[in-house]
């Protein structure tokens, strides 16, 4: 199997760091898909967890199919699901009842804290880790995820895969059709918004745009268009792929530096 050095890094680290289970939230979209199945085919017992809040019915149905198909598959594979509809409503009506309600930017990304708060109590109650599925373009290149949500995890198995490597290793996988053909969406607005309608140009595009080095004055316009999306998401969202800033100590000279 093209992939099977995934797996044995998921196993290896599981073995080194004496971890029980794995804990994967599956979405409906192509990357929870193949990480939940390369977590499963470790042997290792593998919590999938679908968590809709507020979302379409077609993607919680792909999600719930997917742990089906898991679930006959494999005998490791621990299915499960939560409705967080109640628990994110109580949550912005505590904020609606003291004049604060929330930006809809802010309801997605509360949509996505509360998922990753729910997979830590589940990584909780089986011994587990949260398992990531991120992709690199997402990770590494725009970073397209939330802050403490889905991208609190800890390890990223998928995360040095460029996205059309996640649909190889999806087709690889023998995922479900309903989720290799649909069109990424990251289910956080309630609606149907996909992951292009946010960001102006495709994860093909992007991947382009993440390697290219050559001379710009060469390329098309719509080519400048998406190397200007590309540029502009990874400088906004540097906060969230480089290290937390530290403010260190003075020295003798009385100077502050940050690392």
């Amino acid at each position: 199997m093209k992939y099977q050095y995934i797996i044995d890094w998921i196993k290896n680290y599981a073995n080194d760091n004496n971890i029980k289970s794995l804990v994967v939230g599956v979405s409906g979209g192509i990357d929870s898909a193949v990480t939940s199945t390369l977590c499963a085919l470790t042997g290792l017992d593998t919590v999938v967890v679908n968590m809709p809040i507020q979302q379409s019915t077609k993607e919680v149905d792909r999600g719930l199919d997917h742990i089906n198909w898991l679930n006959n598959k494999f005998d490791n594979v621990i299915p499960t699901k939560v409705n967080l509809n109640n628990t994110f409503d109580s949550f912005l009506d505590d904020f609606s009842n003291s004049n604060l309600p929330a930006s809809k930017l802010a309801e997605a990304n509360t949509r996505s804290r509360l998922r990753m708060v729910t997979l830590y109590h589940m990584a909780a109650k089986y011994g587990g880790i949260v398992v990531g599925t991120g992709n690199k373009v997402e990770d590494f290149g725009i970073g397209f995820y939330t802050k403490y949500g889905d991208g609190g995890v800890d390890i990223s198995p998928i995360a040095d895969l460029m996205k059309s490597e996640v649909y190889d290793a999806g087709k690889e996988l023998g995922i479900i059709d309903s989720i290799m053909l649909a069109a990424p969406t990251d289910g956080l607005w309630g609606d149907t918004r996909t992951d292009e309608d946010q960001i102006g140009a495709s994860y093909n595009e992007l991947e382009w745009a993440m390697t290219f080095n050559g001379d710009k004055s060469s390329l098309s316009s719509k080519q400048k268009e998406v190397l200007e999306i590309y540029n502009k998401f990874n400088t906004a969202n540097k906060h969230k792929m480089l290290p937390i800033p530290v403010c260190i100590k003075p020295k003798k000279n009385g100077k502050t530096r940050v690392i």
